[in-house]
């Protein structure tokens, strides 16, 4: 365990020397996109036109291409996408060229005509019956390019004739630049026939001010090829010499998105408490330069995907982290009905723009009705991306991601747990969707991974121990209730992360056991004077008198209790035990006199209940003592009983309404008193559905409140861990309580369990290279014999290939012509 610790330190340490360091340029992070690197590969240079103006580029094709004959990068799973297939075909072009790499041609080919190429095919245009926008677009305009040079693709009309009718379509009906269309048909210039004719004066007009065609490599790259423009050219050198090692999906990309998705991610895959000061001081940045004044919270067109992508994203990291920023930096869009319905009619593209603004809504306070909003119309652009995209590449990576979101709440989710997830999904390294594929960052998934497995042996340690306390203390034989000693484990190693020490998960841990054991005790097996008995012998804190279930129950509580007790004053030099003994009696008072309600069929007031339920619940008499171990510790005077903070006080009653919520059926047949059943009682109007949405109106409204409470400062004096650990206990019991009981379940938690515990995560192969590549540029080493030239490319890890490269000059500006008309051999 030490040398795994040791090697995870290193790697911690590797990353801050570079991710997190001041000096690193966020572009070293991000992966070349193979198409736009493509496109710059083609542009010959202007003075020596054999040759290519972007010679790296044409490099970085030559050693890049997968084993199995494709370029490009593959989804979550290893698997190609259609982003393959026109990516494949531009590379080929390129290659094609400059008269190079016949065998990589013919391997690439031979991709384009494999069975895997005509199932992606299939998938997205008969399966599926969606082809994507970008794919009409792209691909016939790559197969005619490719036609055009003399290359044989033989290629089932079946299979592509509904794309290419579907590019007529969007030829006839879209404008070249239409504030509806998202990115605009003309930043698909490269793809556009020759019978699309555009006026010079039209690029011209739309290029930005560094020269870009709406930030796009491949586009401006057949702008410059087209006019010769000299905006066009700084802009593709300014890039080609930022991004040596391949281009990305858009330039310039924004730098501070980058580093909010690198933060974003850290914290998701489980190692954001080994950077806590990089994090802060970043955000600290990002909040100084945050601005949420009105003026600057609109922006037309494309760039409304980029700015919703990061005030998304920059809103929810901010607020996790306590910072104070209003609705209205994310929710801007809602008051702009034209943005509106760009979102809507271009909702693939906005896929994860949406995705991100969804989890922004995660961390909204009561009243906040924007928030509402933009939560209600993300879930309906996601809800429709799922519908109408699913054979769209982006759609099919990002689809479990999103059924991941609509399905779960994120109140009801385990940190632990979640982790997992991110490291399973490669898709977490996707920063937003480019003109034809994602763009991604490279980060190591190994380091979070051997965390996670290195958390797991922990985690797995430490409920072996508890389960033979469980036994040695008679808890785990007691032959009645529930034997709840990994589910309570399992619940609290899952909800927090490892800064919380060994003392407090155990302390919870053992708590809950006792509060399940004792509970079940007080409702079914004791009689009344057993019950009032041992009430008394924990009054008096005295168990000579008990015997049997009763004696069990306070020698294994006063071992708890001392434990705790000695650990503190160690620590401390304070002596809490008093303050535990009297915490812990007001809870078992409790549950005597539930059982006194039971035993002489007395029903009482909803407030009398409340007043009694969410006390005998618990979640204070775990999270309280706990809190105690915590770095800053809790303050020993916020033991004592009656005086609890207004954040405690809704935990207890959120969490005694979740449990009532799916127990009212277990304990009405039990002939106990529950919320649900007494506000039905109270209320003769309301049926038992209108009951359960009354209560569960009270918890949404109540759980805002609490999230209020925990993020932010001055509304409580507890520290800040103290607060978080309200928060993880809350969805510990959401997690067991939002669908159904699945505490009370013997099988629904088994295989979360062995996830968190047992199994390691399951990682699928990436293809984005590593921050710094050991693969050496090739060296093109021409040899002269007589008009025809020679090439031979070498590399660390290449064999030397023997290609041939045929000189052409041309004169003034040269033009890439695509035929309107297709004219490969259809079978």
């Amino acid at each position: 365990m030490e040398l795994e610790l040791s090697t995870i330190h290193a790697q911690i340490k590797a990353i801050k020397e570079t991710i997190f360091s001041d000096e690193l340029d966020p572009y070293l992070l991000v992966s070349p996109c193979a198409y736009e690197t493509a496109w710059l590969a083609m542009i010959p240079d202007t003075h020596q036109p054999s040759k290519p103006m972007f010679e790296n580029c044409l490099n970085w094709v030559l050693i890049n291409q997968n084993q199995h004959g494709f370029w490009g990068d593959t989804d979550s799973q290893g698997k190609t996408t259609i982003e393959c297939l026109v990516a494949t075909l531009a590379c080929i072009l390129a290659l094609n060229r400059w008269k190079l790499g016949t065998l990589m041609i013919e391997k690439g080919l031979a991709f384009i005509h494999s069975s895997q190429a005509e199932k992606l095919l299939k998938e997205v245009i008969i399966i599926k019956d969606h082809c994507p926008r970008w794919f009409a677009i792209v691909f016939p305009a790559m197969v005619e390019l490719v036609q055009e040079v003399d290359l044989k693709i033989e290629l089932k009309q079946l299979l592509i004739s509904d794309v290419f009718r579907k590019r007529q379509q969007i030829l006839k009906t879209e404008q070249l630049v239409d504030a509806h269309d998202c990115p605009p048909l003309l930043s698909y210039l490269e793809a556009l026939p020759s019978s699309h004719k555009i006026d010079e004066e039209v690029i011209v007009k739309n290029l930005c001010g560094a020269g870009s065609l709406f930030q796009s490599p491949s586009a401006t790259a057949s702008a410059f090829m087209s006019t010769g423009n000299e905006k066009c050219l700084s802009y593709l050198q300014s890039l080609a010499q930022r991004c040596p090692n391949g281009v990305p999906t858009t330039y310039p990309m924004d730098e501070e998105l980058i580093k909010l998705w690198i933060i974003n991610n850290v914290e998701r895959l489980g190692l954001a408490e080994h950077f806590t000061s990089e994090i802060e001081h970043f955000l600290e940045q990002v909040y100084k330069s945050y601005n949420t004044s009105e003026e600057l919270c609109t922006k037309p067109g494309s760039l409304v995907a980029l700015q919703l992508h990061r005030d998304s994203l920059a809103f929810q990291l901010l607020r996790m982290h306590g910072y104070k920023v209003l609705p209205r930096s994310v929710c801007w869009f809602l008051y702009d009905e034209k943005i509106k319905n760009i979102i809507e009619n271009n909702h693939e593209y906005f896929c994860s723009v949406m995705y991100n603004v969804l989890r922004a809504t995660y961390v909204t306070f009561t009243g906040e009705y924007e928030l509402q909003e933009a939560k209600s119309f993300s879930r309906k652009m996601l809800e429709k991306s799922i519908l109408m995209g699913a054979g769209d590449a982006q759609m099919i990576s990002f689809r479990k991601l999103i059924e991941h979101e609509l399905g779960l709440p994120w109140m009801a989710r385990l940190d632990h747990l979640e982790h997992r997830f991110w490291i399973e999904q490669n898709e977490a390294n996707a920063l937003w969707q480019g003109k034809t594929s994602s763009q991604r960052y490279s980060l190591n998934n190994l380091t979070f991974t051997q965390n996670y497995v290195f958390r797991q042996s922990i985690y797995k340690a430490e409920l072996e121990e508890l389960k033979r306390w469980s036994k040695d203390w008679g808890i785990s034989d007691m032959g009645f209730g529930r034997e709840k000693t990994t589910y309570c484990y399992f619940g609290i190693a899952a909800s927090c992360s490892l800064p919380y020490d060994s003392d407090v998960r155990m302390f919870v841990a053992k708590s809950g056991i006792l509060i399940t054991v004792a509970d079940d005790f007080y409702d079914t097996k004791g009689s009344l004077t057993e019950l009032q008995t041992l009430t008394e012998a924990i009054r008096r804190w005295d168990g000579k008198v008990l015997s049997g279930e009763g004696r069990i129950i306070f020698d294994a509580l006063d071992n708890v209790v001392s434990e705790m007790a000695m650990t503190y004053f160690k620590r401390e030099g304070i002596d809490i035990t008093n303050n535990l003994r009297d915490l812990w009696h007001e809870t078992f008072q409790t549950w005597l006199i539930e059982a006194t309600w039971i035993k002489t069929d007395y029903t009482p007031s909803m407030d009398e209940y409340i007043q009694v339920g969410m006390i005998s619940i618990g979640a204070h008499t775990m999270v309280l003592p706990a809190s105690c171990f915590l770095s800053p510790s809790l303050p020993s005077s916020k033991l004592r009983p009656v005086q609890y903070e207004s954040i405690t006080k809704m935990l207890m009653i959120l969490d005694r309404f979740s449990n009532d919520i799916q127990s009212y059926k277990k304990e009405k047949d039990e002939g106990k008193v529950n919320s649900v059943l007494l506000y039905l009682e109270n209320n003769s109007e309301v049926d038992m559905e209108e009951s359960i949405a009354g209560l569960r109106k009270i918890v949404d409204k109540k759980k805002e409140e609490l999230l209020e409470h925990v993020l932010m400062d001055g509304f409580t004096d507890l520290p800040k861990s103290c607060r978080q650990l309200h928060l993880s206990c809350f969805k510990v019991f959401q997690m067991f309580y939002n669908f159904s009981n699945k505490f009370d379940s013997d099988t629904e938690m088994v295989e979360d369990i062995k996830k968190a515990i047992y199994i390691s995560p399951k990682i699928q192969p990436s293809n984005p290279p590593p921050l710094e590549s050991k693969t050496k540029s090739p060296t093109i080493m021409k040899y002269h014999s007589g008009r025809s030239s020679k090439f031979y490319i070498k590399t660390s890890t290449l064999p030397m290939h023997q290609l041939s490269w045929t000189s052409s000059r041309i004169s003034g500006n040269w033009k890439m012509t695509i035929p309107l008309k297709f004219n490969c051999c259809l079978v």
